[in-house]
């Protein structure tokens, strides 16, 4: 019996219908997980609202009293020049740590003499108490930007430059191989197969320098000198209106946990396709 074998429009739509139904479930599976996280978010926040009301602490305001802080704060422009004054030291520390961070951690990953001669300073850097070597850091360079953007750059450096050096030291050595089969010099070694296939976990680590960095940032505005979101945790403390400064504390918290948000969302659409429906 003869078999009759299928057409291509047919093979077309059969491929066709079977990347809109698994389209149709990542859809779904999206909307399952923000309806989790909102049912999370909300159950927090009531739960933050009836310990404010027992209430668990005279100092503890509720959710509702700190929400409407917050959008005072907003409205009258307070909180968003707090944000200007307190992101000129964490965009610079951060920038500063990337690039320095990167590079070393390369220069690490690539050469036994300089992983000997550097790691044991960073990972010293990385497991010190950063809030302990921040008055010695103002004893040197003073209560201003510079102070503050070192401390910035003393808690995120570490992180980058480590996790870029085992980045570079987990390239897979095949590639490598390769590249040297073909007579490739150091240089294309490194430009075309080194931090191309380190780039997904080298950019994990700037994430992770970046959270680093805005605990530094926080660090240094409530040790070094009141500033930016600082000011306004330590005004509002000290006047013990409790609504306002947990607002403050609840926004840097919520910049900081979009700003990673975005950025794990970039690695993940562009960087580490693979684990995107994970």
């Amino acid at each position: 019996m003869a078999v009759t074998p299928p057409k291509a429009g047919e093979i077309g739509g059969a491929r066709n219908g079977s990347s809109g139904i698994a389209g149709a479930l990542d859809s779904l599976a999206s909307r399952s997980k923000a309806f989790w996280v909102v049912v999370s978010l909300g159950l927090f926040f009531a739960a933050w609202e009836i310990a404010g009301r027992v209430p668990i602490s005279y100092a503890f305001p509720t959710f509702l009293e700190t929400a409407a802080a917050f959008v005072e704060m907003l409205l009258d422009g307070s909180l968003i020049r707090s944000y200007l004054i307190t992101l000129q030291p964490l965009v610079l520390g951060v920038a500063i740590s990337a690039v320095l961070g990167v590079g070393l951690g390369i220069v690490m990953g690539l050469s036994n003499k300089a992983e000997w001669f550097l790691a044991p300073v960073f990972i010293v850097l990385q497991a010190a108490p950063m809030a302990a070597l921040i008055p010695l850091v103002t004893f040197v360079y003073g209560i201003g930007l510079v102070a503050k953007t070192l401390a910035v750059i003393l808690l995120a450096l570490p992180v980058i430059v480590l996790n870029s050096y085992k980045a570079v030291r987990h390239v897979n050595p095949s590639l490598v191989d390769m590249c040297r089969s073909f007579q490739g010099t150091r240089m294309q070694q490194i430009v075309k197969i080194v931090v191309p296939d380190a780039t997904p976990v080298l950019f994990a680590g700037l994430r992770l320098g970046v959270a680093a960095g805005f605990i530094g940032v926080i660090l240094a505005e409530l040790l070094i000198t009141p500033t930016g979101i600082g000011d306004l945790i330590t005004y509002y403390r000290s006047v013990a209106e409790y609504g306002h400064m947990y607002a403050a504390i609840a926004s840097i918290i919520a910049v900081s946990t979009l700003t990673l948000a975005g950025l794990q969302h970039v690695e993940l659409r562009y960087l580490r396709p693979e684990k995107r429906r994970k």
